[in-house]
């Protein structure tokens, strides 16, 4: 994930780079890391112009779900199967090791 930060020049490939094997989406032509415990393959629906330089938010649609089986537990996606990194800011990251849900008021 740190080696994909990097800036490239746009003839380097990100993948090799990084030492990632790839493979093809089905339904846009781009590449995703093989192996993700996850990927989700999406098209772009807009893009906002934000204030201030180079600012933008861009929404999009998922039109295609890659979930490895062995992340899968009772049917639905595991993140504890595999103990992911979550970027929090600066040069901060985390592991995720536990999961709790939380019931809504109005349940």
């Amino acid at each position: 994930m740190n080696a994909t930060s990097a800036t490239l020049d746009k003839s380097i490939d990100e993948f090799a780079h990084a030492g990632l094997e790839k493979a093809e989406c089905s339904t846009i032509p781009c590449s995703r890391v093989a192996h993700a415990p996850a990927a989700l393959e999406c098209k772009v629906t807009q893009i906002l112009t934000l204030e201030g330089a180079e600012n933008y938010a861009v929404f999009g649609e998922v039109i295609g779900i890659h979930m490895r089986d062995d992340c899968m537990v009772d049917g639905r996606f595991d993140i504890t199967t595999f103990q992911p990194l979550t970027r929090l800011g600066y040069r901060d990251y985390s592991v995720i090791k536990d999961v709790f849900a939380l019931s809504r008021p109005d349940d």
